[in-house]
């Protein structure tokens, strides 16, 4: 029974005291920060340092993600703002109003990403619009990149507030 409830413990629903949330929410960010408009920021680096083709690969791959996001916005970007609407909706009643910690955990994990979602496409909106190159698209993806930065260690900030509140309250009842 011993390894039964090593696994219950492992999988536990308990989200802000489990390791595996923590770890989610790291990797994340790490992920977000990284992929700065599907395009992973080493690429920057190589192209700022080489030129060359490692410019115009930068280049055409900015311009290939951009458009993939901007044609899918402008495409079902209506539906896609009802769907996380209804479900920032739902998880927010779940977590707040029922009492669900595993609803309030994915919302203090979703409701981040959808500010990201809509900075990478002002970002898109702008680089599309200037048509950006070289310097200027450095310059554009690093500012993007500290503004995800930024926003993924507010977003750490408040979930560890958060977190630190819901376990103390469950520590200590009453």
């Amino acid at each position: 029974m011993n390894w039964y409830k090593t696994l219950l413990d492992l999988i536990d629903m308990r989200s802000f005291s489990n390791l595996w949330y923590w770890i989610a929410l790291g990797v994340t960010w790490s992920s977000a920060s990284h992929w700065v408009l599907g395009v992973p920021y080493d690429m920057v680096y190589r192209a700022r340092r080489d030129g060359g083709q490692a410019l115009d690969d930068l280049e055409t791959i900015v311009r290939i993600n951009v458009a993939r996001m901007l044609h899918a916005s402008r495409s079902y970007g209506a539906v896609l703002i009802g769907v996380v609407c209804f479900m920032v909706t739902m998880l927010g009643l779940l977590g707040f109003f029922y009492h669900v910690e595993f609803a309030q955990a994915v919302l203090f994990l979703f409701v981040p990403l959808c500010v990201l979602g809509y900075m990478s496409l002002r970002t898109s909106a702008k680089i599309e619009a200037g048509a950006l190159q070289g310097d200027a698209l450095f310059r554009r993806l690093g500012w993007h990149r500290l503004g995800v930065q930024v926003l993924g260690m507010v977003s750490i900030f408040v979930t560890s507030l958060y977190g630190m509140y819901v376990n103390i309250s469950i520590a200590m009842p009453g």
